[in-house]
């Protein structure tokens, strides 16, 4: 059974760089060697872990994959770190229409 892995790197100057791969030691070392000079983190060397989930479908690596990048920097330090209510303080809705605002 293959794996897949959605990631959180934090680069050099501190983006949070957000991926997927089904071999991670592999990418990991892609991105830390530089020898892909069309990589988006080429630039932003050296690159640290911060986060890994693992997944045995695809499909639903790809979907937290896209729901990752749309987060903000916070919320996806908050999920690195666990931070479990930073992460639901962050994920609450703050707009006029959300009834606990009332």
């Amino acid at each position: 059974m293959n794996l897949y892995y959605v990631y959180m790197l934090k680069c050099s100057d501190d983006f949070i760089y957000v991926g997927i791969t089904n071999n991670l030691l592999r990418r990991l070392d892609e991105h830390q060697s530089g020898n892909n000079t069309m990589c988006y983190t080429h630039k932003r060397r050296p690159v640290t872990l911060i986060f890994k989930q693992e997944f045995h479908d695809v499909k639903q690596a790809i979907l937290f994959e896209k729901k990752l990048k749309k987060w903000s920097r916070a919320k996806k330090l908050a999920l690195s770190e666990n931070d479990v209510l930073a992460l639901k303080r962050l994920s609450q809705c703050k707009n006029a229409s959300n009834f606990e605002n009332f």
